[in-house]
């Protein structure tokens, strides 16, 4: 199994956080989003336990939102100590409508409108992180208006590829987020930052990509960073006292995926930061890191009722199901690879070589291809693993097709997170 929480019980049927998934596609129907509220729990509390003991105490971790955003789980981050990234209006409205202190948001985001920035500030917002000039100005010009200084960290790109996905990796010197070191840009924005009367710089942010399994990427960026409050200490008098080093720590989606020892990468991460640190003669920052699809990815899968079978003589066979790209858009994306089971008859073999089709008008509507599972029959119930991050996050309305629920399992039972959309939920805002 690619994660503890899974097992067979003594009815061939996959288990979840203990729980009998076949049951529970029953009792809440398909398809349906599973979360372990347990797996949650202890992920983030590896998260702040290993920062606080490699990083020092003001060191901590911030829920990336965009991950997985829902109100329950602005509620357990609460609980959990943990801060938050945001990136929209509308997960800062979440957040808040849960009760989350918004002292400890982040909100990030490469092109903040006028709006959003009044709403964040009206809210009470911790931080901005600024991408550019533009944005900058325009926190500047608001912060003024209601008589505050601003605190913000600048996000700057450190030129690194971390050789994952291109359309996650982001800190290269091309891309879309954050002003880049290797220009000389990076420096004009600071010197921005300090001559602006109404903000109050912090220190940096960089995020080099997602889904990373190296360690080197991520060892490289930090010295790159450290190198960079040296520069900017000698050459402009500032040092600054925090550095956000983002996330991105991979996850075992299928069997091939390497097992990561989070708390093991921090203490090798603090090594190097320390060494680097002392090599250029500033203090150790607060470190602050952005975990969010490595704390809730392993802690969902999702259930799917088995419909139509099609078979096409020496082409491929497709199992269709009564979900796809609207719950869960990443293959048809990224071509993500995900583990996927015939979740009531675990202990069957699994020779059956097929394509997971979903039910939208759309060829391009696939979960996986040329998986191999016990050959299924209308009606069974087909569990696709590692789905809790990026899948509700991401969800649709494509085909007008309703979203699926959110069942949170913990120790002492399950409740209902986000309920199952209806037709009437899908069309209120329409006149």
């Amino acid at each position: 199994m690619i994660c503890d929480n899974l097992g067979i019980n003594e009815k061939g049927h996959l288990t979840f956080a203990g729980r009998d998934t076949v049951e529970l596609a029953e009792k809440y129907g398909t398809p349906a989003y599973i979360m372990d509220e347990e797996k949650i729990r202890e992920k983030c509390r590896i998260y702040k336990k290993a920062m606080a003991e490699y990083f020092g105490g003001e060191s901590f971790p911030l829920f990336a939102s965009k991950s997985l955003c829902f109100k329950q789980i602005y509620r357990i981050m609460k609980e959990e100590g943990m801060g938050i990234d945001v990136v929209s209006p509308g997960e800062l409205y979440t957040a808040a409508s849960a009760g989350f202190p918004l002292e400890n948001a982040y909100f990030h985001g490469n092109n903040k409108t006028g709006n959003d920035i009044a709403y964040a500030m009206d809210n009470s917002i911790g931080y901005f992180v600024c991408d550019n000039c533009d944005e900058l100005y325009a926190i500047d010009r608001h912060a003024k208006k209601r008589g505050i200084k601003q605190k913000i960290l600048l996000r700057l790109t450190p030129g690194i590829d971390p050789h994952t996905h291109a359309k996650i990796s982001t800190g290269k010197v091309d891309s879309k987020f954050g002003t880049a070191i290797e220009t000389g840009q990076a420096d004009e924005l600071v010197k921005l930052a300090l001559s602006l009367e109404n903000i109050e710089l912090r220190g940096y942010h960089c995020h080099i990509g997602s889904q990373i399994f190296e360690y080197k990427p991520f060892s490289d960026a930090a010295k790159i960073m450290i190198d960079f409050i040296a520069k900017v200490k000698n050459e402009q008098g500032y040092e600054a006292h925090t550095l956000n080093i983002g996330g991105g720590m991979g996850v075992r989606y299928v069997e091939s995926d390497p097992e990561i020892d989070y708390a093991t990468n921090i203490k090798s991460l603090s090594e190097i930061i320390k060494a680097e640190c002392a090599a250029n003669d500033v203090n150790m920052p607060q470190i602050l890191m952005e975990p969010g699809r490595s704390i809730v990815a392993d802690a969902g899968m999702t259930l799917y009722t088995v419909g139509a079978k099609k078979e096409i003589p020496g082409f491929k066979n497709y199992v269709s199901i009564d979900g796809g790209m609207p719950d869960n858009p990443r293959y048809a994306l990224y071509q993500s690879e995900y583990t996927v089971c015939v979740a009531n008859r675990m202990n069957e073999k699994a020779d059956y070589e097929c394509t997971i089709a979903g039910r939208c008008c759309e060829s391009g509507d696939l979960i996986q291809e040329g998986v191999k599972i016990p050959e299924p029959q209308r009606d069974d119930v087909l569990a696709v693993l590692t789905t809790g991050a990026y899948n509700y996050a991401m969800s649709s309305n494509y085909n007008a097709i309703a979203k699926p629920p959110v069942i949170m399992l913990t120790k002492d039972g399950e409740y209902v997170a986000v309920k199952r959309e209806s037709f009437e939920d899908m069309t209120a805002c329409q006149m």
